[in-house]
């Protein structure tokens, strides 16, 4: 008994300080602070409209306001001993950083700009990441930092070099998933190969007669490229898309993973709000039929009128035909569309809009390819300006074309990347900007 308890209180010596003369109160000083953290966590994740600058500003208040009342308690009473309990101070970018704790964000060649215009507004750094060439040409990626057990988000637009952007994305896709990533989402902002989603293509030129009388024929054989995408990069190990205006909404059940497909509607109508004096006498307007969805939605959330303008093709990318079904005399007019590649179609649907009477003719488009002659047709058509977002780079068309103007997305991308790392709902980006 004797050596025992001797044993005991030697233990007692050389670990004084498991002894504690007040452990209540410094059970309770630890609740506080941990409530206070948990305060700040639900400050974080509660409402989107807290980020960047606020974000920061939010947490540096709670942290001092954390470590002062600690310290206040801790002195009220002298006889309390100090070095019960220490609370650390808390820089609110690093504490920025732990909220999101294995997340990993890597960019492919197509869009580096996109990607760290996302980073930035997560607050976290781009993920290390090394991708080349071999001298036949083949896409060899080097995955530059440890992805085990991590939430793994690849941000690469159809854009460019589409078919090389494509590979360079299923290889990253598959180099992270053997790597152990836990989960690997694949950030698309504009889809590859959305308008080859049915089966209805014509055939080339040297064809067309015989497609008059056997056209059936040639549609049979037509591919679905979109669903060979979507089934490349299932395969490939992607475990959830985030996309952009899809070409077709269909699309989104060619995948037997989830599919986030944002809408650029709300920046356009934030745009159109700021830039466009005069939008309360304008007219949305859609150059096809397809797009009578998208400008209804518009013009039923700016409470104004609509138009569409019915047109025909003879061949891809070659317009042969175009009625507008709607009064656009001395108003506005804005054309709105998911994407312009030769813009054939807008620089007519303007000329069209013209000479029924409208004042002024925008157009604001989600996806601005702009490829072949598409810059020179813009610089000759009748456009106040043509508006794009930035899911594909267009600083050197905004060279080339001083009526093009870019509306930054990064930020809808950004919390939909925030939200789907939290397990949040990404409903609330369908009608509303993330300021």
């Amino acid at each position: 008994m004797g050596r025992k308890g001797s044993k005991q209180s030697k233990d007692q010596q050389d670990h004084p300080e498991v002894r504690s003369s007040h452990p209540i109160r410094a059970r309770t000083l630890v609740r506080s602070n941990l409530e206070k953290a948990s305060v700040i966590r639900n400050t974080i994740g509660s409402g989107s409209q807290v980020c960047g600058s606020n974000l920061v500003h939010s947490l540096s208040s709670a942290a001092h306001s954390t470590t002062a009342s600690s310290s206040s308690d801790i002195g009220s009473d002298s006889k309390q001993p100090t070095d019960s309990i220490s609370v650390p101070s808390v820089d609110p970018h690093q504490f920025l950083q732990s909220r999101m704790p294995n997340i990993k964000v890597f960019s492919g060649s197509s869009h580096p700009d996109l990607a760290s215009r996302i980073v930035d507004r997560l607050g976290i750094d781009l993920g290390k990441v090394v991708t080349k060439k071999f001298s036949n040409l083949e896409t060899c990626v080097e995955i530059g930092e440890s992805v085990r057990g991590e939430d793994v988000y690849i941000v690469q637009s159809g854009s460019g070099e589409i078919n090389d952007n494509l590979m360079e994305l299923l290889i990253m896709i598959n180099a992270c998933k053997i790597a152990s990533a836990s989960r690997v989402t694949a950030v698309i902002p504009c889809f590859p190969y959305a308008r080859q989603d049915k089966k209805d293509k014509t055939g080339d030129d040297k064809l067309a007669e015989l497609m008059k009388t056997n056209e059936w024929k040639f549609r049979s054989r037509a591919p679905i490229s979109a669903k060979l995408v979507a089934n490349m990069l299932s395969v490939a190990g992607a475990d959830h898309i985030i996309t952009m205006d899809l070409h077709a909404s269909q699309i989104q059940g060619f995948f037997d993973i989830p599919v986030d497909n944002l809408y650029a509607e709300p920046a356009v109508l934030k745009w159109i709000r700021e830039n466009i004096a005069e939008w309360r006498n304008s007219i949305i307007v859609s150059p096809d039929a397809g797009g009578a969805k998208r400008v209804t939605s518009i013009a039923d959330r700016l409470n104004v009128e609509f138009a569409l303008i019915h047109k025909e093709r003879k061949k891809a990318n070659e317009v042969a035909s175009m009625v507008l079904v709607g009064d656009v005399k001395d108003r506005v007019a804005i054309l709105v569309d998911d994407m312009a590649d030769t813009c054939g179609t807008i620089c007519h649907a303007a000329d069209k809009l013209v000479e029924a009477g409208a004042t002024k003719v925008y157009a604001i488009l989600t996806h601005g390819i702009f490829s072949g002659p598409a810059i020179s047709r813009i610089n000759n058509a009748c456009f106040e300006a043509v508006v794009v977002t930035n899911t594909i780079p267009q600083d050197g068309h905004m060279k080339d074309c001083p009526k093009i103007q870019c509306i930054d997305v990064s930020m809808m991308f950004a919390e939909a990347v925030r939200r789907t790392h939290n397990g949040e709902s990404v409903s609330y980006l369908f009608s509303n900007v993330p300021y």
